[in-house]
């Protein structure tokens, strides 16, 4: 698996640890594992055929769209810490809508129309029936190992990768060797929890938002929703149809009072929980107290790789995965190993479609990339600017602010178009008025001359 790093840095090994691997040359084609079929792994299979690699994608459910799959069923242990329970990758919940639009949302060269819900913030399902358009306009079903699971990817000699996998049915292993990996197994699947003093002996419900789908199980009840992420403003709001209180614990309201929520009987904002006692009360760093029957962490995810060695090469400390070059190759191992779709606080599918050109430009031989030593500097230089600026580790791939300029960085390694302009500016306006107006923001917005642009820039792909 990926290790963690001892020393919480990457001297754990060194520049000439280990052969360079090749360089690709122009016009070469390899065998390339895509571990994954949601949004991330269907279009970087579509970049990589494109440039005529031959392709594979791992997937260990039975349908392509990876955390857009829902599934009712939720994990044996409710707060994911039992490394034996029954895993399940969604964390989808019933009533999830997008928190972006539609036309931010979709691929660039694929424009995410309305299939059946004409809501331009739609339901989940709406998602998944635009990825599975995806995935059959591109002919890249044809290309995916359903129920197939990844057990161990690891370098071989010559550089090549083993991939060993298991038919979920109760197949036989699996080894095969391929040229290059490209991950694409998501990050909404192991639990993160926020450390609580007293969180041990606390006789209540604790549970991740990772398996909350619907709100009826909370009838009557008193929950504390720690975080304040979009799937803790709605899973309060989902929760407060039916409890008798909610309570949501936030490090930071910038944009709302503390105290009952406008237009709620039953919601409150606090500031964090300082502890929790036995007696089942839960103690806000206000002094302030309730006592509560759940709590439920919405407190984010952390990366997981656990079919991944690359000899510590690769690690995973503080939820920072690294060293990556630009959040997507290791700079020992690159460009025959890949990371599709780190970045958070993006809107994801346009980010997966530049990476993708990216990752399949390079192992094609067109697109160069620096030498280790340049790509080891940068790695360095961009962690020395996340610690001067006081940005916690666990926040190197919070990309926000900043991801259009990657995107823009990222096309112009590729010689394709710049994100476009009102792409930009629209999801600016859908982050303001999100803040502002987090009960209507989805069906209230003052943007609709962006639309039109957009609505300009699909007929080109129509």
């Amino acid at each position: 698996m990926v290790r963690f790093s001892e020393e919480g840095n990457m001297a754990t090994w060194s520049l000439h640890s280990l052969p360079k691997p090749p360089t690709p040359s122009p016009g070469s084609t390899y065998n390339v594992a895509v571990i994954g079929a949601g949004a991330g792994g269907l279009v970087a299979a579509r970049y990589l055929r494109l440039d005529g690699h031959k392709v594979v994608i791992f997937e260990r459910e039975d349908k392509v769209g990876g955390t857009w799959v829902y599934n009712p069923n939720v994990e044996s242990d409710p707060i994911g810490l039992d490394p034996s329970r029954t895993v399940i990758h969604t964390s989808l919940y019933q009533s999830l809508r997008t928190n972006l639009p539609r036309e931010v949302m979709g691929f660039r060269e694929f424009p995410f129309r309305v299939r059946k819900d004409p809501r331009r913030f739609p339901a989940h399902h709406e998602v998944l029936l635009y990825l599975n358009d995806f995935a059959s306009k591109f002919g890249l079903v044809e290309l995916v190992r359903f129920e197939t699971e990844v057990s161990y990817v690891g370098l071989v000699e010559d550089g090549k990768w083993k991939v060993k996998s298991r038919r979920r049915d109760g197949g036989i292993d699996r080894d095969e060797i391929y040229d290059a990996v490209v991950v694409c197994n998501g990050h909404f699947t192991e639990p993160r929890l926020a450390a609580i003093p007293g969180m041990d002996a606390w006789p209540g419900k604790q549970m991740h938002s990772h398996n909350y789908r619907v709100p009826e199980p909370f009838q009557d009840q008193v929950v504390v929703i720690v975080g304040s992420s979009a799937s803790a403003v709605d899973i309060s709001r989902d929760i407060a149809t039916v409890a008798k209180g909610v309570h949501i614990a936030s490090r930071s309201s910038a944009n709302q009072a503390y105290g009952k929520q406008p237009g709620y009987d039953n919601l409150w904002l606090h500031p964090m929980i300082g502890c929790v006692h036995e007696d089942g009360n839960v103690v806000f760093q206000d002094g302030s107290l309730i006592l509560a029957d759940v709590i439920l962490y919405c407190t984010g995810y952390k990366y997981h790789f656990p079919f991944l060695e690359t000899n510590s090469i690769v690690t995973v400390d503080d939820n920072r995965v690294g060293p990556l070059y630009k959040h997507v190759f290791p700079p020992l191992l690159a460009p025959w190993l890949s990371f599709v779709g780190l970045p958070w606080k993006v809107a994801p599918f346009p980010m997966f479609e530049y990476q993708c050109k990216w990752i399949a430009g390079c192992l094609s031989g067109r697109i160069g990339l620096p030498s280790q030593e340049d790509m080891m500097d940068d790695v360095q230089a961009f962690y020395a600017s996340l610690e001067a600026s006081g940005i916690p580790k666990r926040y190197t791939h919070n990309m926000g602010d900043y991801q259009f300029q990657y995107n823009d960085w990222l096309a112009a390694q590729c010689g394709c178009p710049v994100c476009e302009e009102w792409r930009k500016q629209m999801y600016d306006a859908v982050s303001k008025s999100g803040r502002a107006r987090v009960e209507t923001y989805r069906d209230e917005w003052e943007d609709d001359h962006l639309i039109l642009q957009a609505e300009e820039d699909f007929i080109k792909y129509s």
